[in-house]
């Protein structure tokens, strides 16, 4: 069989549904890869546009959060970063460019159904082997899945969620079958949690030579982030302590000695890796949060102003220029992410013991240990809101803040977020349940699916 391997699967995501029609937005192969034996599969799960993150290369999706600033804004707003910083309802109107998120999800996913779809038939290994293939592929797929149901569908709300709109759920690599229609939120997640709960059992026990494969701990640690941004603490609890459990990761001490590789593919910390460069200017007001023995602040972000932080601009997130081993940016699965997810799950559950050993197992990791004092208090909400606190300063840039502020939204602990221009007059503003929380779906795919539902 021939699987071919296309430039943009979201061109052809948009090409079928035209009545009577197989038109695509101009889809052509770039080189043709015959795969016919388990090692080509191998090693087409090792495409390294399956190893970067998602808005790659410094993952633009961070515009989109409260804690980045853009202090040379054009006004108007132009650019596709500006237009993502100002919440626009599209980034583009040129129908013939792919569409930013929609288009890079697609096309990965386009590759992992091509190993799903076609492993069965591949000549030499073993059907172990096969299996194992299969399942990292069905990860990697339940992966940016999650990415596309939390960007497309709304915030998850338990008593709307089978009926809100998410988007199509496609398992073929077959570029001229029909697209199937916008799937429920409910639906979607379904799926996700199916293809890594039928995963699990075939995944690799250890990918510590090249955590950008799955493995058994890659996949309890998506389950836990696929449960805890449903609100499902109790599973997301469960799923980040087997991740823990089952993984040979740990945390990079900043009072230590730092790993001498920037690879995220062999980083300690990461469960399971996806890789985008750090650089975005952050917030005054973010900056500000940090404790002033935080050593990330002067082993992550430059700053002009001697790290004072009151002139906009002057401090960047930007690991290469002071500790260069640190450049590479993990979107995906970490040990802090799993040890957070617990610490704010417990709290959720006033489990205040377990809520604060996890806070502190990862503070120790990034506060000068001579001046660090572990936090300690009894009242839920008080710990509830360190923990929040921490994941902000450790998880800034990696794509989840968006997805946090949606979450918390719904609990209307997120206040109205204001954008600038450089003279500091407000130029957008995204208030409390705004339906600008939920990205609109893409002019370039709706004018080939004309009878795709578009989001408020």
């Amino acid at each position: 069989m021939k699987h071919y391997k296309y430039i943009f699967i979201l061109l052809a995501l948009g090409g079928t549904a035209l009545a009577g029609c197989n038109k695509f937005l101009d889809i052509k192969p770039k080189g043709k890869t015959l795969l016919t034996t388990v090692t080509d599969y191998d090693q087409w799960l090792n495409d390294p546009a399956l190893d970067q993150g998602f808005g790659a290369p410094t993952c633009t999706f961070n515009y989109f959060a409260d804690n980045v600033d853009a202090p040379t804004i054009t006004t108007p707003p132009t650019l596709p970063a500006e237009l993502i910083y100002t919440w626009m309802p599209q980034f583009t109107t040129d129908v013939s460019t792919p569409p930013l998120f929609w288009g890079e999800h697609y096309a990965k996913i386009n590759e992992y159904n091509t190993v799903v779809n076609g492993i069965d038939a591949a000549t030499g290994g073993t059907e172990s082997q096969k299996r194992s293939l299969k399942a990292e592929a069905l990860l990697g797929r339940a992966l940016e899945y999650f990415y596309l149901v939390n960007e497309y569908g709304k915030p998850y709300d338990s008593t709307t969620v089978n009926r809100d709109l998410a988007v199509p759920f496609v398992t073929s690599n077959d570029v001229t079958q029909k697209v199937p229609p916008r799937s429920t939120i409910a639906e979607i997640y379904q799926h996700i949690i199916d293809d890594v709960n039928s995963a699990i059992p075939n995944l690799p026990l250890d990918n510590s030579t090249n955590r950008f494969r799955g493995s058994t701990a890659s996949a309890y640690s998506m389950l836990a982030r696929i449960y805890f941004y449903a609100r499902n603490y109790t599973e997301a609890r469960k799923n980040a302590e087997l991740a823990l459990a089952n993984s040979k990761a740990v945390m990079i001490d900043f009072n230590g000695t730092l790993p001498t590789s920037d690879l995220i593919t062999v980083m300690p910390d990461v469960i399971y890796g996806r890789y985008v460069l750090g650089n975005i200017t952050p917030t005054l007001d973010f900056m500000r949060s940090f404790d002033s023995n935080d050593l990330r602040v002067k082993k992550l972000y430059f700053s002009n102003d001697g790290y004072k932080f009151i002139t906009r601009g002057a401090t960047v997130f930007i690991p290469t220029r002071i500790t260069p081993v640190l450049d590479n940016v993990n979107t995906g699965t970490s040990v802090q992410e799993m040890k957070l997810i617990i610490a704010e799950c417990a709290a959720r559950s006033n489990d205040l013991s377990v809520a604060l050993q996890q806070l502190d197992e990862v503070r120790k990791n990034r506060y000068a240990t001579a001046s660090y004092v572990r936090y300690q208090s009894t009242v839920r909400e008080d710990v509830l809101k360190e923990v929040l606190r921490e994941r902000s300063h450790e998880l800034p840039f990696c794509g989840l803040r968006w997805f946090d502020m949606r979450r918390l939204d719904k609990e209307n602990r997120m206040g109205t977020v204001n954008r600038y221009d450089a003279q500091g007059n407000i130029i957008a503003t995204l208030p409390p349940h705004s339906n600008r929380y939920t990205l609109q779906i893409p002019v370039q795919v709706l004018s080939f699916n004309p009878g795709m539902q578009q989001n408020p």
